[in-house]
């Protein structure tokens, strides 16, 4: 699913990639046992090895790293999210990732906070540039009334892809993939 969306983009992304999952803490990942980010992208290299072989994508898993461990984002707004993640990711080396164009894979993209904060850091230490590829993305729905909020969050049934600017913004130009 996520291997056929970044397909898509095969002509118009560079054809050399790092491919970066985004780091849990370690915390997190002794909890439990694995990576999400990292098998997805171990998942989507094997098929995109075999459907774009020209396509040079290396796996970078541990080219970015999560200094501490961060509140769940579940629940918190958009101000809230991006102040969570502030600090959070570091480039171990940065010499890696100068003048690469990597790609970043997470499982879900909410408000893009975590995508951004990753990708800041990767900029600021060099990046060319940093392209954004997600399982699934959270839409905002509105309509629905109860007690506690008056919108909720939803999962669409799609891949996505996004570029990020040197500023660190998401495009909003990114392309999707219906699973």
């Amino acid at each position: 699913m996520l291997a056929s969306a970044i397909a898509q983009l095969a002509a118009e992304a560079p054809a050399e990639m790092l491919v970066v999952p985004i780091p849990l803490h370690r915390i997190k990942h002794a909890q439990r046992g694995f990576n999400q980010a990292r098998a997805l992208a171990r998942e989507a290299l094997n098929v995109l090895a075999r459907s774009h072989p020209h396509w040079q994508l290396t796996l970078a898993s541990s080219a970015l790293m999560r200094l501490r461990a961060t509140e769940s984002q579940a629940g918190l707004t958009p101000h809230q999210r991006r102040a969570n993640l502030r600090g959070a990711f570091s480039v171990t080396d940065p010499v890696a990732v100068k003048d690469k164009h990597t790609l970043l894979i997470d499982d879900i993209m909410t408000t893009g906070a975590t995508a951004r904060a990753a990708a800041q850091v990767l900029l600021r230490a060099g990046a060319a540039s940093v392209w954004v590829a997600t399982l699934a993305r959270a839409q905002r729905m509105t309509g629905f009334h109860n007690s506690s909020a008056d919108s909720m969050e939803s999962v669409e049934n799609v891949s996505s892809f996004e570029p990020v600017s040197s500023s660190g913004q998401l495009s909003s130009q990114g392309q999707r993939s219906s699973l």
